[in-house]
């Protein structure tokens, strides 16, 4: 086993991965980041420009003397929305269940790092589609007491004890990806019972 299965735990109460190849002898199954608030921010950001730029420029030419040195903030803010909207569109999640090594990878990348966890048919014990406790955005961000609701996820088992986050979603569509990756790694797949009688009722 390489990497540690905690870094792949995720806020976001959903994920949803869709199938890239799957192919007799290998899938391949791909998360791409939160596409809509990166390109509101590159949105944003490009149409700061066309106050930042003359701001700067007005900056160089003169200091923080002139009028434009009290608007400094505007060029800052240009940075900073350049810089999140790049880490939002670079986020990314592959899965990797590979028959020829037998080996299940899971990679996580972003602008700033690039995470890989591999393990191999014999470590892991099954594919369990459960409940997770996940807490809402307003929570986060301080602005109500911590407040948690349930969502199905998707987790494989492994021999050590540990469990590693696939994905996050419906019931349905997590049913579907679950039966896909154990039939891939022949490993039974568990549903929680109180899923099972949610999906019935």
């Amino acid at each position: 086993m390489i990497a540690n299965p905690a870094q792949f735990e995720a806020i976001a109460n959903r994920l949803g991965f869709r199938i890239v190849s799957e192919t007799p002898r290998k899938l391949l199954l791909r998360w791409q980041g939160a596409r809509f608030p990166a390109f509101l921010c590159l949105g944003i950001a490009l149409l700061l420009l066309f106050v930042s730029v003359p701001i700067v420029e007005a900056l160089r030419v003169r200091g923080f003397v002139g009028p434009a040195g009290s608007l400094w903030y505007f060029p800052v803010m240009n940075l900073i929305l350049f810089g999140i909207s790049l880490f939002l569109i670079t986020q990314c999640r592959t899965i990797e269940v590979d028959s020829d090594s037998r080996q299940m990878t899971l990679r996580r990348q972003s602008l700033y790092r690039n995470i890989v966890f591999a393990a191999s048919y014999d470590e892991i014990t099954g594919v369990a589609l459960g409940i997770d406790q996940v807490y809402s955005g307003f929570a986060i961000g301080g602005s109500t007491a911590a407040q948690s609701f349930p969502i199905p996820a998707l987790r494989i088992t492994l021999t050590s004890g540990d469990n590693v986050l696939l994905d996050r979603g419906s019931f349905r569509k997590l049913a579907d990806l679950g039966k896909l990756v154990s039939a891939r790694l022949r490993k039974p797949l568990e549903i929680d019972p109180q899923l099972q009688m949610q999906s019935s009722a």
